[in-house]
């Protein structure tokens, strides 16, 4: 089994995975309009994946984390010479907004494994909450993440 981890605003934890915030505001792997939810292989990344697009860290308060289990089978991995050349590009370019729409419309998997921009050696996982093998997925109950105040400057 392999685990993910998800981090959200507490206020969103009844909807962390129905993929509405990613549908409405696009992502690296989706374009707007395209349902999908993100996940990363540690707290870590899940954090830095969030605290990337804050003005300080002081946005990370407020936040729960969930973690996931889910099998290997259901997972669809892509390493980044299966990407396009400007899959890192900020922000995100529209070809690698298709990679993900592409993998959504054809159902492929539940889960695409993609690596991070922001950790090289680590991974992303990019849900999609309409495959019928998502019911595969564990989800924990959420959980508060504690932030340290040296964040909080």
């Amino acid at each position: 089994m392999l685990e993910a981890y998800r981090v959200v605003k507490a206020a969103y934890a009844t909807t962390a995975f129905d993929g509405e915030g990613a549908r409405r505001s696009g992502g690296r792997f989706n374009s707007p309009g395209t349902r999908v939810v993100y996940c990363s292989d540690s707290l870590a990344l899940a954090l830095l994946e969030v605290a990337v697009h804050l003005p300080s860290y002081r946005g990370l308060r407020g936040r729960v984390s969930f973690q996931l289990s889910f099998p290997e089978r259901i997972v669809e991995k892509m390493e980044e010479t299966d990407l396009p050349k400007d899959w890192r590009s900020t922000p995100p370019s529209r070809s690698s907004q298709n990679v993900g729409d592409i993998w959504i419309a054809e159902g492929r998997s539940a889960i695409l494994s993609v690596p991070s921009v922001l950790l090289p050696n680590a991974r992303n996982y990019i849900l999609n909450p309409l495959h019928p093998h998502f019911a595969k997925i564990t989800i924990a109950e959420p959980e508060p993440i504690p932030i340290d105040s040296r964040l909080e400057k």
